[in-house]
């Protein structure tokens, strides 16, 4: 998404405001799967009364983060960007852990998007690592520079990695068109998230796009409904073990948040 040139200096303390309200940021989080969702959905999210959601939906909307679409009776929410999801996905990777659930629903929740979720369009979570790691292995990605970088240098780097000299065979083994794989779009090919349940790098960019679309379009995944929470089947798991020869990332139970 290409912005306007601006004027002035950036009011980040602004736009940090917005962040800084539980109920926003549960909400923005549950968007940050890409997706849309209505306003009851995002309240149960929140854990707040409908009204209550209601009203930080409408600040969210008035700045800009979300964006509104009317569809017969309900209103359905969406980011207005993916460099949000991107963002709360570092935020996240940042901020001290909350208590653990209490609740038998809360903790399945929680533990089904440790285990595998969409961050915006792209796998992220136990599962999101370990494809990751498994490119690595392969020869589809390798470190920048040649040698495994640090984890203080992976922390302050989007791309640790690039692609590497098997990535052709390896990638179009496995559904992406080569046609995907030249880096000459707006959007770069390579990308990398810190993940911040893991705290381990995860792909993100076209390519992490790409693979979920594929592995979704193949039934190797599937996504929960009204949830971030993604499953990865029998079936994906024998085709990514025998394509990429991953090993199994633990995120292969049924999810039910």
């Amino acid at each position: 998404m290409t912005s306007p040139a601006r004027t002035g200096e950036p009011d980040i303390a602004r736009v940090a405001g917005l962040f800084a309200n539980g109920t926003r940021a549960r909400i923005l989080m549950a968007l940050a799967g890409g997706g849309s969702l209505p306003a009851s959905v995002l309240a149960e999210h929140a854990g707040v009364t409908p009204q209550a959601a209601s009203t930080q939906l409408n600040r969210l909307s008035r700045a800009g983060l979300i964006t509104v679409r009317p569809s017969g009776r309900n209103r359905y929410y969406e980011l207005a960007d993916r460099r949000i999801a991107e963002l709360m996905e570092s935020l996240a990777a940042l901020a001290p852990a909350q208590p653990v659930a209490r609740t038998l629903r809360a903790s399945s929740r929680s533990a089904a998007l440790r285990r595998a979720r969409v961050c915006y369009d792209h796998t992220a979570g136990l599962l999101g690592v370990t494809i990751t790691e498994a490119l690595l292995n392969s020869g589809a990605l390798v470190p920048v520079g040649g040698t495994e970088p640090t984890a203080d240098q992976t922390a302050e780097s989007e791309h640790p990695y690039r692609l590497g000299p098997a990535a052709i065979p390896v990638l179009t083994g496995l559904g992406v068109p080569e046609s995907h794989l030249a880096d000459d779009q707006e959007r770069p090919l390579l990308s990398f998230c810190l993940d911040w349940t893991e705290q381990r790098h995860h792909l993100a960019g076209r390519l992490g796009a790409d693979l979920l679309d594929v592995f979704s379009t193949a039934g190797w995944i599937t996504r929960a409904a009204n949830t971030r929470a993604l499953h990865l089947t029998s079936a994906g798991e024998d085709e990514l073990a025998r394509r990429l020869g991953m090993r199994s990332s633990g995120a292969a139970p049924a999810a039910h948040p």
